[in-house]
């Protein structure tokens, strides 16, 4: 070992200059020594506390392997293997934990406590010993002042003896306490070495041991069990390369789609409009209003489950109940200025919710689709063939259009093949009692009138002169005389849904045929505006009359009308057949279907009471 720096105790007792000078270098040297301890033990602290830290996070990470059992995990399926594996591993972590306890023990004992030891008696000593000898210089100073005060001339024997011995005791002193300081400085030389290695040797044992104790605790049997499960990681790690891979070639497959996907309402113009759907699903926004005038649009997730409209927020888990569809009706509005807006009424005819869609093609699929629903197809065996099945014979059997012109057009075909219909009649007589087939009460290609308010000089002399009797404009006069001396008189909220001309007017079926292909027609058509007016009935007319300005639409005689019903599933249909002379001295038939807020064999029964006022007036 090199040799050691050493402070000459031979020169204590005269205290040179030189001999202050190597002192204060001996000095410098315990100072930095010193320093350097507090930071190596503050470096071996934080060892210490990293490894009772790996003792706690041991610890809690073997109860946190063992609670992946508790877990109520949702997908959960399949982890019966990676409970048993967590299992195992949690074993082994409690013993790891019991080698690391012991680690941090030894370092406590071997690394720690040396280097304490050292701070606290050797440097410590030392410091002591500095401030000891510091003392014993100053006091033998101010003895050797005074001594040098002692007078030349007036010696006195007696202070002169006092102040020898003060100066002896002093200088005894400063010996003393210099002996000692050298001699721990000295030894400050061999400690410091000893200081630095035995908590490295302490350190370095501890870890050994360790180490030694973990190979054996893992043995073969452990070996085999890491090689089972790094098997069994691999396993995962090639089927979840396969998943990505698959995973990769369907995301360029999706993107690789054109940008009409993304843009909403890319098709305006002619979209591709599915017609048969019995169940829907997709986001629309929800028209809810949070004041008298004031009103906020929500976009929800909507579908229909069977005959139930249902809402399920962003988030929920479940979708709640929004309405039910059966019999209900819907209709496009007019929304606060948005495009898209259909509203669904209830069974009795009262508004509901207002929603919007994104497009036109979904704007018109979820209308189609309510409809289906609404009309109960859901229930069928094959609901999507009994849709497919009436909206082709549907689309089929009516031509809707929307003026009372064109229909005045297409009459003349029409009643063409009246004309040859009944020539047909009388040449083949038909047997009585049998349900006559759709061409026999309505011909193929009849046209359809969904409007009922219509300008009045549309029908100004077209067919019966110059005298005006328009059945959908506004009447000449707006007064209605025969209801003062009318003995009956019963107003009903009506919505006006469709006209046709019609063959026969000998049964009701004919009535029923009408009611059918004018709902498909407006289905098909997605024609959902009605326009609600009050049907008085009186013991003389049939009136439609305007619920805002109390204006006559339209006016029958009671003695023109021919036949009556309501429908026999949905109580809120009913319709009638009008016969009127035409220009050309034959007579035309019409039949008019409306939506009524009541039952339409109230309507009924309020006709036939009219005629039967009729006929006892006529009687008498």
């Amino acid at each position: 070992m090199p040799a050691v720096d050493r402070l000459l105790l031979e020169e204590a007792l005269q205290d040179s200059p030189q001999t202050r000078s190597l002192l204060s270098v001996f000095e410098e040297d315990a100072g930095t020594l010193t320093d350097y301890t507090n930071q190596l033990l503050q470096a071996m602290q934080r060892v210490y506390g990293a490894q009772n830290e790996m003792c706690l996070a041991t610890q809690q990470l073997s109860k946190q392997l063992l609670a992946y059992e508790k877990q109520n995990f949702a997908l959960g399926k399949g982890d019966e293997e990676v409970i048993s594996t967590l299992h195992y591993f949690s074993k082994v972590m409690d013993e790891l934990n019991g080698l690391h306890t012991e680690l941090a023990k030894q370092l406590a004992d071997t690394m720690l406590l040396p280097v304490i030891r050292f701070r606290e008696k050797d440097l410590t000593e030392v410091s002591t010993l500095k401030d000891l000898f510091g003392l014993a210089s100053n006091e033998h100073d101010l003895s050797m002042a005074k001594y040098s005060r002692l007078p030349k001339k007036k010696e006195n024997e007696r202070v002169k003896t006092e102040v020898g011995k003060e100066v002896a005791s002093a200088r005894r002193k400063q010996h003393l306490s210099s002996l000692q300081y050298y001699c721990a400085l000295n030894a400050l030389q061999y400690r410091k070495r000893m200081a630095m290695m035995e908590p490295l040797i302490g350190f370095a044992h501890g870890q050994i041991n360790f180490f030694k104790r973990g190979a054996e605790m893992f043995s073969k049997s452990m070996d085999s069990f890491l090689s089972s499960v790094t098997d069994m990681v691999q396993s995962i790690q090639v089927e979840l390369e396969a998943e990505a891979d698959q995973m990769r070639v369907s995301q360029q497959e999706l993107l690789s789609v054109d940008e009409s996907v993304y843009t909403p309402d890319i098709d305006v113009a002619t979209p591709q409009i599915n017609r048969n759907l019995i169940q829907k699903a997709g986001y629309l926004n929800l028209r809810n209003k949070t004041g008298l005038v004031t009103t906020t649009w929500e976009r929800l997730y909507f579908f229909t489950q069977g005959g139930n409209l249902m809402c399920q927020p962003r988030g929920a888990v479940a979708g709640g109940l929004i309405q039910d569809l059966d019999n209900c009706s819907v209709m496009a509005v007019d929304c606060e200025d948005r495009r898209y807006c259909f509203q669904i009424s209830t069974p009795s005819g009262k508004p509901g919710i207002i929603l919007q869609a994104e497009s036109r093609k979904e704007y018109e699929e979820w209308i189609c689709a309510i409809n289906n629903i609404s009309r109960q197809i859901y229930l069928t065996d094959n609901p999507e063939a009994v849709a497919i099945k009436l909206n082709q014979t549907a689309l089929q059997a009516v031509t809707p259009i929307t003026s009372f012109g064109k229909k005045q057009e297409s009459f003349c075909s029409s009643q063409n093949m009246r004309n040859s219909d009944t020539e047909n009649d009388k040449i083949v007589p038909k047997a009585a009692g049998r349900v006559p087939e759709t061409e026999e009460l309505i011909a193929p290609g009849t046209p359809i009138q969904f409007d009922i308010v219509l300008p009045a000089t549309e029908f100004l002399d077209q067919n019966r002169g110059s005298r005006r009797t328009n059945p959908f404009g506004e009447m000449e006069d707006e007064s209605f005389p025969e209801a003062e001396d009318s003995l009956l008189q019963q107003m009903f909220i009506v919505r006006f849904l469709g006209s046709m001309a019609v063959k026969t007017d000998h049964t009701t079926e004919v009535i029923y045929e009408a009611m059918r292909q004018v709902l498909a027609a407006r289905a098909i058509h997605n024609i959902f505006r009605m326009t609600e007016s009050h049907l008085m009935v009186t013991s003389q007319t049939l009136r439609l009359i305007d619920p805002q300005t109390q204006v006559s639409r339209a006016c029958f005689e009671l003695t023109s009308v021919t036949q009556f019903a309501a429908h026999q599933e949905n109580k809120r249909l009913v319709g009638f057949v009008i016969r009127l002379p035409e220009s050309t001295g034959e007579e035309s038939l019409s039949t008019y279907i409306f939506e009524s807020n009541s039952e339409g064999e109230k309507i009924c029964y309020a006709i036939n009471l009219g005629k039967e006022i009729i006929e006892v007036q006529k009687a008498h």
